[in-house]
């Protein structure tokens, strides 16, 4: 069966990621809780969606028609829509479960008074983005975190080095802020798998003065589907947060997959590595994990490999 982006083959999942920043009362975030909790389970939904005051996001996978269903629900709470909705498709489930969640932020950064909301930086369609960081002027930088770009980015672009998206504020007051001091006339471009961390990024450095901001609106998602791979300034694969681990140009899955003991992403060389034990450890995590905890992620191993032959 060949895979196709735009196919709308039966056989298929639909996969949507999705996002928007929004204000709006407890009261529908209590009752988006549990009906798209129906939703999901009605249509044998799996993924994650996450809902806070400050808005929603989420990646789901399941039929177009269940996939449709749950985003037309979000929609009609939604007084502007869903900022943004990309979809791909899929052979095989992404998702194992399905979960909705309430949480204090859709995207984690734990500073108070950021607000993507009341404001944020300059959006940058895929079409005028590499302009953008093909001028000199422009200091690129990559929000996601470090495993994410060691499979792939964009050329030239800064890594803060971060484990996660809270490490980011961090390293905008040790590194970006002293770089920019230096080179005041510089301006700042951001990006990230789906816009949403990038868009609140941006929100955080206008909140701490610095100006002339931009970012990648839908992210490198959306650059894939709209900018052609012979025009792109993008090298590698794109990581995404599901079981196809990361996913090329074409928004196909790629060459990586997943340590399911650490959960980072292998290259065929670390599957080739002797050290590697599938389900148990890779080179990541050689020294991660105690004995016992080799015992159980060979149980684990064991019962998936179980489920997948039946």
């Amino acid at each position: 069966m060949t895979l196709q982006n735009d196919q709308n083959s039966v056989e298929l999942f639909q996969v949507a990621a999705f996002y928007s920043f929004v204000s709006w009362p407890e009261a529908t975030v209590t009752s988006l809780l549990q009906n798209l909790s129906t939703i999901g389970a009605e249509h044998q939904l799996k993924g994650t969606v996450l809902l806070a005051q400050e808005g929603v996001n989420g990646t789901i996978c399941g039929s177009k028609e269940g996939v449709t269903a749950l985003l037309a629900r979000l929609q009609s709470d939604l007084p502007n829509g869903l900022f943004e909705v990309k979809v791909s498709w899929t052979p095989e489930q992404a998702f194992r479960r399905f979960k909705v969640r309430r949480k204090a932020e859709i995207v984690t950064m734990g500073i108070a008074g950021v607000d993507p909301c009341k404001t944020v930086g300059i959006y940058v369609d895929p079409a005028e983005w590499n302009a953008l960081i093909d001028d000199p002027d422009t200091i690129l930088i990559d929000t996601r975190n470090d495993y994410e770009i060691a499979i792939g980015c964009f050329k030239g672009a800064l890594n803060p080095q971060t484990k996660c998206f809270r490490d980011f504020p961090t390293w905008v007051e040790q590194q970006l802020r002293p770089m920019l001091k230096e080179q005041p006339s510089k301006r700042v471009a951001m990006y990230c798998t789906g816009g949403i961390r990038c868009e609140k990024a941006t929100s955080y450095l206008l909140q701490q003065g610095f100006g002339d901001v931009h970012h990648l609106r839908g992210g490198i998602l959306r650059y894939f589907e709209e900018v052609s791979q012979t025009e792109s300034r993008w090298q590698g694969e794109c990581f995404v947060f599901d079981q196809r681990v990361a996913l090329n140009h074409q928004l196909l899955p790629g060459v990586h997959s997943l340590c399911y003991a650490c959960g980072l992403p292998l290259t065929p060389e670390d599957q080739s590595l002797h050290s590697y034990i599938p389900g148990i450890q890779c080179r990541h995590c050689l020294d991660r994990f105690s004995d016992q905890d080799r015992v159980r992620f060979t149980e684990r191993q064991r019962q998936m490999e179980s489920a997948s032959k039946e």
